[in-house]
């Protein structure tokens, strides 16, 4: 059983004409895959990152999480399971700038069921792996951009969950903090979490070891 799998999924925008974002998509992701997306800005790619992160649902065909049909779950149940099993990085880091580092990570674990007596030990702990443990007490707009990209996947991960989506993740860094983020999602993955990293730098895509190209709303494997 894949753990992502959609099967013939149109996404649609009333207009006239109505456009379609998405046309009869047909993507499986496999446990502990690393899967890139890549395409020019307009092809899809938000429309398949909202839709894979339980934010959108398909006007047509079904998106299944590790055999769950998730569209005949309601808005509460959708947001349990995002909260469980997605974590999401953005190019615009998306923390709280009145928040220390340390309680930006803690936030997702209020709304994933984690006790509340583990919760900032857990957050330290990640905060340590992505080399953050000196910077707890910080606020992010004093960070460079590169700590602000590994406090935003420490949050993203604190979690546990099963799946990594990843938006643009090196969008807004140089090549240098590029590298190193990436560096830290190639050390995710190997510890089995699943990525997808949507993007439109082929360095970053060409990271994954499979490479799906959009482009107006349909989808072809890369070699």
């Amino acid at each position: 059983m894949s753990l992502i799998e959609l099967r013939d999924v149109t996404r649609s925008f009333p207009g006239v004409p109505e456009v379609q974002a998405l046309k009869a998509v047909n993507l499986t992701v496999e446990a502990g895959d690393y899967v890139s997306i890549v395409g020019p800005s307009g092809s899809g790619k938000s429309t398949m990152l909202n839709l894979l992160g339980l934010l959108d649902r398909p006007t047509v065909g079904e998106y299944r999480i590790d055999g769950v049909v998730t569209g005949v779950l309601d808005d509460d149940q959708r947001a349990r399971v995002r909260a469980q099993w997605i974590g999401f990085v953005f190019q615009a880091f998306h923390l709280m700038p009145r928040r220390t580092v340390l309680e930006n990570v803690m936030m997702p674990m209020l709304y994933s069921g984690v006790p509340r007596g583990e919760r900032e030990g857990r957050a330290r702990e990640v905060l340590e792996r992505v080399g953050l443990g000196h910077r707890v007490g910080f606020h992010p707009p004093t960070l460079s951009g590169g700590e602000r990209q590994r406090v935003a996947v420490a949050r993203a991960v604190v979690s546990t969950p099963r799946i990594l989506l990843a938006d643009e993740p090196t969008g807004n860094l140089d090549e240098a903090t590029s590298a190193e983020v990436m560096e830290l999602f190639d050390d995710l993955r190997a510890d089995g979490l699943t990525l997808v990293v949507i993007t439109h730098d082929l360095a970053v895509a060409e990271r994954a070891e499979r490479r799906v190209r959009i482009s107006d709303g349909r989808i072809s494997e890369l070699a």
